[in-house]
């Protein structure tokens, strides 16, 4: 694919760090803003009128965080996002004005040699400390996404979609992979595939870990916010992908340990656990899902559906699906082992009274 790139081409723009921290069941967000003293996150605006429109189920909250200087001197302005469902959003944003090959430059640095999630961490714990008192279940160990955004606001002689894709979609496919080698023509035109504009002018170029957006401010939010919460489901959906797996890990070694009487009555607490599981991650998957609702807006529901499906959130809701499934499937099992164990045990106490009231009787009976 040709790049037509000239040296007086320049953009201006911002590059977004995306960092998602999953830190607890939930968040008490009335309890939080009365801790911490922050805003709420106002609603996306969108970037056509619209009967509906894209809104929070309940918005999150939102505090400012110190700015986070580089070794190289770069300086990002930050903000952190409290998700009601327990995720922590740290959203750090770069203004850059410069070419293709600077931009391109920039992102393959950032993928490759800067560890942003370290660094916000210390930050995130600083947070806690305030916060924590409206945490629900606090999570020991933290798993984290990381994800780039490059937003082009303005480029030298505004082109259109088919003409920025036309002269520069190598460029934009590298800033995607983060990668500033000459990419082959078949890898450009994948990364190119997972593309989606609603104006001539607006474009949306949505990969695993980074996307481009060229697109007015007011235009992109919509974008951006859509991404953070594919990110944060996807962050969701893997630690209830862990959670599953060590709790079936520990039925299977449970059953692995006999199918004896006292085995089996040792399976009715364990059921207990696992259906009690079963019922939070229910609880919380839908709690997640319906963070975000889509009224009428169709062109912002399929930029999500894009964005989801490029992060890997269908996979992990896959996974954790059918796990979902074969613990139902334990939990049934189990149940039914238990209440074979009792019927027995039920007998086993009828007949041990009847002989017990057999020998009085024959003791009681002269020969």
């Amino acid at each position: 694919m040709p790049d037509l790139e000239s040296p007086e081409i320049q953009l201006s723009g911002s590059v977004l760090v995306l960092l998602q921290f999953d830190v607890c069941e939930a968040i008490r967000l009335d309890k939080l803003q009365d801790l911490i003293r922050a805003r709420t996150v106002h609603q996306p605006s969108l970037k056509h009128a619209a009967p509906g429109y894209v809104r929070y189920q309940r918005p999150p909250v939102v505090e400012p965080l110190e700015p986070l200087v580089l070794e190289t001197g770069e300086r990002l302005q930050g903000e952190i996002k409290y998700y009601d469902y327990g995720v922590l959003s740290v959203v750090f944003e770069l203004a850059f004005t410069g070419d293709w090959s600077k931009l391109v430059g920039l992102a393959s640095r950032w993928v490759w040699e800067v560890d942003f999630t370290a660094q916000a961490t210390d930050l995130v714990r600083r947070s806690l400390e305030r916060a924590g008192p409206a945490l629900v279940k606090p999570y020991k160990d933290w798993l984290s996404e990381d994800y780039l955004i490059f937003h082009v606001r303005e480029i030298t002689g505004s082109p259109s979609v088919s003409e920025l894709i036309q002269a520069h979609g190598m460029r934009i496919a590298q800033l995607v992979r983060g990668d500033m080698g000459q990419l082959a023509e078949s890898e450009c035109n994948e990364v190119l595939q997972s593309r989606i504009s609603y104006y001539a002018n607006d474009l949306a170029v949505i990969g695993w870990n980074a996307a481009f957006l060229y697109d007015s401010t007011s235009g992109a939010e919509t974008a951006i916010q859509l991404l953070e919460y594919a990110n944060s489901q996807l962050l969701v959906f893997r630690h209830y992908d862990d959670l599953l797996t060590a709790e079936l890990e520990r039925v299977y070694t449970l059953l692995d340990g006999g199918t004896g009487i006292r085995a089996r009555w040792r399976l009715a607490r364990s059921a207990t656990q696992l259906h009690t599981v079963l019922l939070d991650v229910a609880e919380l998957t839908e709690h997640a899902d319906n963070a975000i609702k889509f009224l009428s807006d169709m062109f912002s529901a399929r930029l999500y559906k894009l964005a989801a499906l490029k992060v890997g959130v269908p996979d992990y809701k896959d996974l954790v699906t059918r796990k979902v499934t074969t613990a139902e499937e334990l939990y049934r099992f189990m149940v039914d082992q238990f209440n074979q164990s009792r019927a027995f045990f039920l007998e086993l106490t009828v007949v041990i009274i009847l002989i017990v009231e057999l020998v009085y009787l024959f003791r009681g009976k002269p020969f």
